[in-house]
C-alpha cells in the first residue's frame, strides 16, 4: 500500500482504498479495524444473498459480505488473493471481502464530490461522494447503510 498526498491539500480524513469487480471503492479509515487474506467462510442458512457466511475472527464470528453482490456488481468466485476488510460498523464487526486493498489516501473535503443526479437511487444509497484522482473515480461507501440489515446473522 502507498500513502498519497498533496501538500497544498489539507488532510481532512484518510480512507482505505480498494478494488471490488474493478471498481474503485474508499471507506473511512477509523472504521477498518484490520486487513486479512481470504478465509473460506462457514455459510448461513437463510441469510442475505450478499451475506457469504461467518469466520472466526479470534474467538469472534464475524459475518463477510461480498460487497460485490451487495453493491449490485455481480458475486465474487473468493480465492487466496482476495482480501477480507474487517470493520466496525455501529458497535458491529463485519468483513467486506474485496479484490485487493490498493492505497491509504488523505482526502481533503473539497476532493469529496456528490453522487451525481443521474445515479439510481440504489447507487445512492450506499455511495456518499466521488474522489475524482488523476487515475481513477473512487467511491466513497457509506458502510453504515451497506450493512444495518445485518443485525442478527452472527453474535
Amino acid at each position: 500500500m502507498s500513502e498519497k498526498t498533496s501538500p497544498t491539500e489539507g488532510a481532512n480524513q484518510k480512507v482505505v482504498a480498494f478494488r471490488v469487480s474493478e471498481q474503485d471503492f474508499c471507506v473511512d479509515i477509523m472504521s477498518v479495524r484490520e486487513i486479512r487474506g481470504w478465509t473460506q467462510a462457514t455459510a448461513l442458512p437463510h441469510a442475505p444473498g450478499y451475506v457469504m457466511g461467518v469466520i472466526n475472527l479470534r474467538g469472534a464470528v464475524v459475518p463477510v459480505l461480498d460487497l460485490a453482490a451487495r453493491l449490485g456488481l455481480g458475486a465474487l468466485d473468493p480465492g487466496p488473493r482476495h482480501v477480507i476488510v474487517i470493520a466496525m460498523i455501529d458497535g458491529q464487526t463485519v468483513g467486506l471481502l474485496a479484490d485487493v486493498v490498493s492505497d491509504i489516501l488523505n482526502i481533503s473535503a473539497d476532493r469529496l464530490q456528490p453522487v451525481p443526479d443521474v445515479a439510481s437511487e440504489t447507487a445512492k444509497a450506499f455511495i456518499t461522494g466521488i474522489i475524482a484522482t488523476e487515475e481513477r473515480m473512487i467511491r466513497k461507501i457509506d458502510l453504515g447503510r451497506v450493512v444495518p440489515s445485518l443485525q442478527g446473522v452472527a453474535a
